[in-house]
Formats: structure tokens, sequence, C-alpha cells
């Protein structure tokens, strides 16, 4: 019989696991052999899980290696991912937690794991009018796998702390969702900056993210006026490939690193050099 643990008492990860094995029925041989058989039908010897490293997980705190864990996982009938939150490994944190820290090149990024939504709103709210948004939401609740489940037509990009292309409508660190259906630059039907559309652009060096126009086989940027960025050129498919149109933008204000210190154009490269 396994440990019965108190109400509101912290498991350890080892304790959970084997709770989990003696609730299959299973002896750590029974697990070893299962381990053999999953490594066979995979190719790598690394699924494998002995006895003596199953006993160190369970009674000895030590933590399992990445294909040990999807090993239990698999034979335990659990989610690797509640696995990972045992060890304290958050894992609907790691948008979050990436967004928090910069990088200077614009990239693509992985989406979030689940995407936290208003459940229930307060009666009185009124969508014409200008609100605080906590203070509406009487339920908050979570979208388990927002964006995430391979059918999804959005991804999300980042605008590298260098890239100061479009800038002051892109700031550097803010994050963009990206619509990978439409991969056609339109360039008509807009009255404004704010109204033309902006698409995510892989290139020979890296992405580009922005203004876009087609002319004949070359894809052209041109960067907002304001940025003093000069326009580039790449030949269409072969230097340029159109990820898709930014449908929204997440950014912040007023913060160290949105607008870093210009730096001299032969330091930030060609792509991104400012015009005289």
């Amino acid at each position: 019989m396994g440990t019965q643990l108190t109400p509101g008492e912290h498991m350890l990860p080892g304790l959970r696991l084997r709770q989990a094995r003696e609730r299959l029925g299973m002896t750590y041989r029974e697990v070893e052999s299962a381990s053999f058989e999953l490594a066979a039908r995979r190719g790598r010897p690394e699924f494998i899980l002995h006895i003596s490293r199953l006993a160190e997980i369970e009674n000895r705190g030590v933590v399992p290696s990445l294909h040990k864990l999807y090993t239990l996982a698999a034979i335990y009938r659990l989610n690797p991912l509640d696995i990972l939150r045992w060890y304290d490994t958050p894992v609907e944190e790691c948008f979050h937690d990436g967004t928090t820290i910069p990088v200077p090149q614009t990239h693509l990024m992985a989406p979030p794991t689940s995407l936290r939504i208003p459940m229930r709103f307060d009666p009185a709210f009124d969508p014409q009018r200008t609100e605080f948004l906590s203070r509406m939401v009487e339920q908050w609740g979570h979208f388990e796998g927002v964006l995430t489940n391979g059918h999804s037509r959005h991804v999300y990009g980042y605008i590298g702390t260098s890239d100061r292309r479009m800038v002051p409508l892109l700031r550097p660190g803010s994050i963009v969702l990206v619509d990978a259906s439409v991969r056609k630059i339109d360039d008509g039907e807009w009255t404004s900056e704010h109204d033309r559309p902006m698409y995510f652009v892989e290139v020979r060096d890296g992405y580009r993210c922005g203004w876009f126009y087609q002319n004949g086989s070359h894809l052209m940027m041109q960067p907002h006026p304001l940025s003093r960025c000069l326009p580039e050129a790449w030949r269409a498919p072969e230097e340029a490939e159109i990820v898709g149109r930014v449908a929204g933008v997440v950014t912040r204000l007023n913060e160290p690193g949105c607008f870093p210190p210009a730096a001299p154009a032969a330091e930030r490269g060609d792509s991104n050099r400012k015009a005289p």
C-alpha cells in the first residue's frame, strides 16, 4: 500500500511516481521490461529504465533524464507535462519567462501552452465603455493548448531588440501574432500607416517584420520613415519567403530596451543601417 499524505502536504515527485506505479500494480522489474520494449520500438537505448535507476528516482530524489521522463509518462499513462510540474518546472510559464529575456534578432517563437481567458463577466460590464478588464471579470479560465495543436493558422514572432526598422509602430521587444494563412502581399486599400498591413518574412540572414510590396520577382521591404533605416530587397521565393500577415501586436511602453541606443551602421550590418 502506498504512503498516504494528508491534504495540503507537499508530495515529493518520487513518491508521486511510486504511487502511480503501485496504482497500476506494476513491479520494478515489470517497469524495466516495459522500458526495454519502448526503447526497442523507438530505436533509442536512452528510453531504458533500469531497476536501480527507478529505485533512485522513487526513493532518493534523483531527477529522471528527458528520455527516462518520457518512459515513465508512457508506462504510467501520465501527462509528461504534469511530471515536469512535479519537479517544479512550470511549463505553462515558459512563454512568459521567455518574453522577459531580450534577444537582439527578430525571430519566430514557440506559442504559449495555455492562454488565460475570461470565463464570466460582471453583469454591469459594457463592451462599449473603456474599463479595467480585471475588475469586470468574475471568473478566469485557461484555454489549454491554444495555437499549439498543429492545425492553427497562427504563429508568434518576436521583434529583436536591435531591430528598429519599424519604430515607432513596432518597438524592439514586441511580440507579434502572425496569420500564416495569408502569404500574399496586399499593398492596397489602406488609408494610414496604422491600416497598412505588415508581414513577417524569412530571409537569408533571419527574419524581417514590417511593410512589404512585390515588384515583379523581387520582394521589397519599406522601413518606417522615422526609423531612418534603408529599404531592402530580395528575390522571391529564392531569397525571401512570406511567413504570414501580422494580425496583432503586444508591446511594452517606456521600458529600458524598447529604444536601445543607436549603434553605428557598421555594427548593425547593412540590412538594418540607417539612411543618411
